[in-house]
């Protein structure tokens, strides 16, 4: 069986609980997805299958329209490989993979890749703090010493500094599936995904599953004898 499935992120929402409460949502296009290619231990060291997200038809050099004319299915744009579930039997190229294989409260991971925010300083960047915005300061948003210059007479590695920040690799654990909509590849899980809308995003069973706390509400104590 696999365990995950290739994406792309609709946009954010709310639902509305029966009590009233209100949960923020993200509303996912997961698949259909079809096998282009199936890894296994004896032949490449470990088990798993190559996705393909369909989404329209796309034009591809010789090679890759080999390599699924091989597998039997159409060429694909999106491309991610995803892990088989240990004990289960792996499927075949050219099968369809879609949202089905999740369940309502079901706990998920979501990779994305995060919106990019270019070249930005210390103070958005890493949260310092800055010095003061009074009249004669001249530390305003500086990052203040990087090194000494006796020893080790240089920059350590992983020096927090100004930089690029975000469009990198993110990944969310333990979302909960809210709502599964197989019929239109729909779901629906609670809290922010990283990335804007129409991004790709790739969604899989949780690795390490989070319990899941449910306050207790102690009775109150009533005044007066015992």
């Amino acid at each position: 069986m696999v365990t995950g499935l290739i994406g792309k992120k609709v946009g954010m929402t709310q639902i509305f609980a029966s009590d009233g409460t209100v949960q923020p949502a993200t509303v996912l296009k997961a698949g259909p997805c079809v096998v282009a290619q199936v890894k296994t231990v004896e032949g490449d060291g470990y088990q798993a299958v190559q996705l393909g997200l369909v989404d329209g038809a796309t034009k591809e050099n010789k090679p890759t329209t080999g390599h699924f004319k091989k597998a039997g299915v159409p060429p694909t744009r999106i491309r991610r490989e995803v892990r088989v579930q240990a004990g289960a039997e792996a499927p075949k190229a050219g099968d369809n993979v879609n949202v089905s294989i999740f369940a309502d409260g079901e706990r998920v991971d979501v990779i994305g890749t995060s919106r990019g925010k270019g070249f930005q300083g210390v103070v958005k960047r890493h949260h310092f703090a800055g010095g003061r915005m009074s009249h004669g300061s001249m530390f305003h948003r500086a990052p203040g010493s990087i090194g000494a210059s006796s020893f080790p007479s240089r920059v350590v590695k992983g020096m927090r500094m100004a930089g690029h920040m975000g469009d990198r690799q993110v990944t969310v654990r333990n979302m909960r599936v809210i709502r599964v909509d197989a019929d239109n590849n729909l779901l629906l899980v609670e809290g922010a995904v990283p990335g804007g809308p129409n991004s790709v995003v790739v969604i899989r069973k949780a690795v390490a599953k989070k319990t899941i706390k449910v306050a207790q509400v102690e009775p109150t104590k009533k005044k007066g004898k015992k």
